[in-house]
């Protein structure tokens, strides 16, 4: 069975949440010994500011003062680093696939100037209600505050990541342009450098020659060459604050989608999970009386959203009787779900369930990630953990983080 690729571009706000419920009739999965409890005082506060001007630090010019909180809210400090000869600053995010490109070369290089005269820091500058659910393919993150701290422990970074996503007040100061952006500081704090980390993105192609370089003469005392000493820092986009403009225009354009809901016989599901396509397919089955269902649903409909451009397809199948097809129709429409929906047009849920197979027992919801040809690659029966699951989706080969 084929379906129409989902080409409509999207908008909204995205927040990675993290549901724990039982669902109906079985115990469910959760993250909750994963997810690392905030007890710290800072509480961010992303917002719309208007534009404001940005820098571009020329070399020699001195490094702008910053006060920002890290992932367990301690504030860190330019002064803080001044004991150090190098101060390597680089501008990241979690969302962009380039950022996650060279995410792996930054942590090794810091592990070898361990011990050495160099502090390295990263700080998110993104506005995370910037950031469209459509710019989220290549990850399972966001730029949320909340979603730095699981990249740092999902990484063990070993740097100080910093957040000034709120309105990017010292940020502005450094003008990135792109993420990751790097600032080299001599002991100074004078700009020795700013640009890309080596020039290969591709992991494995290249090993932070650029960076490494740039340190190496700094520590040295000596100037880079005029055409070293700054290079185009290639990457996605800063995502301002005040870069609402277009958020706004394709949420309401969204919003303003048709939902449709057709009935699919047990034979049209068979056919349906054998996944007759090019692409993964994602399959929830649900029912407006199962409480667990109806509040995860949303999070499905985000991750259309943001893989939907890509070898990726969501589809809804509603255990819903036949008669109810207007109650769950309804329901679809409140949570804007514009993409394939079913109901099981059969009183029988026994017929169901044996189409499905004996790895279910019937209970709701349950959940399906199926490689073309109908291998199941990954199976929720219960609630689903939404980081988990938008991990197994990005981490499939046929999806990835990178280019």
């Amino acid at each position: 069975m084929n379906f129409p690729k989902q080409k409509i571009i999207l908008g909204g706000l995205y927040l990675s949440t993290v549901f724990i419920f039982s669902q109906c009739g079985k115990s469910t999965q959760t993250s909750t010994e994963e997810t690392p409890i905030s007890t710290e005082a800072f509480v961010p506060n992303p917002q719309v500011v208007s534009e404001k001007p940005i820098a571009k630090l020329a070399i020699g010019d001195q490094a702008p003062p910053f006060n920002l909180p890290d992932i367990d809210g301690k504030f860190h400090k330019l002064e803080d680093f001044g004991d150090v000869d190098v101060l390597v600053v680089n501008f990241t995010c979690n969302h962009c696939p380039t950022a996650q490109a060279y995410e792996d070369r930054y942590i090794n290089l810091v592990k070898e100037y361990e011990g050495k005269s160099v502090a390295f820091i990263a700080i998110s500058t993104n506005s995370p209600i910037a950031v469209l659910p459509e710019e989220l393919g290549y990850t399972d993150l966001g730029d949320y505050y909340e979603e730095m701290k699981l990249r740092a422990v999902d990484k063990s970074y070993n740097f100080p990541y910093l957040y000034d996503g709120d309105t990017h007040e010292f940020s502005l100061a450094y003008g990135p342009t792109a993420t990751p952006h790097v600032f080299v500081f001599d002991k100074e704090r004078k700009l020795s450098y700013s640009g890309r980390i080596d020039a290969k993105e591709k992991p494995g192609t290249g090993n932070a020659e650029d960076l490494r370089n740039a340190i190496e003469a700094t520590l040295k005392g000596e100037p880079l060459p005029v055409e070293s000493a700054q290079t185009p820092a290639f990457g996605c986009s800063m995502k301002w604050a005040w870069k609402n403009e277009y958020t706004i225009k394709t949420n309401k354009e969204w919003a303003e989608r048709e939902v449709t809901l057709e009935k699919l016989s047990p034979s049209g599901l068979a056919d349906l999970l054998k996944n007759d396509t090019d692409e993964l397919l994602l399959v929830n089955f649900w029912a407006t009386w199962c409480g667990p269902c109806i509040i995860e649903y949303p999070e499905f409909v985000t991750m259309q959203r943001m893989y939907g451009e890509r070898d990726f397809q969501f589809v809804s199948v509603s255990m819903d009787t036949p008669d109810q097809i207007d109650k769950a129709l309804k329901f679809l429409k409140g949570k804007v779900s514009a993409l394939p929906n079913y109901l099981m047009d059969t009183e029988d849920k026994y017929e169901v369930i044996k189409v499905v197979g004996s790895d279910w027992d019937g209970s709701l919801p349950i959940t399906l990630l199926i490689e073309p040809g109908g291998k199941v690659a990954y199976r929720v029966p219960g609630t689903i953990d939404a980081l988990e699951l938008k991990k197994a989706i990005v981490d499939h080969p046929m999806i990835g983080r990178y280019y």
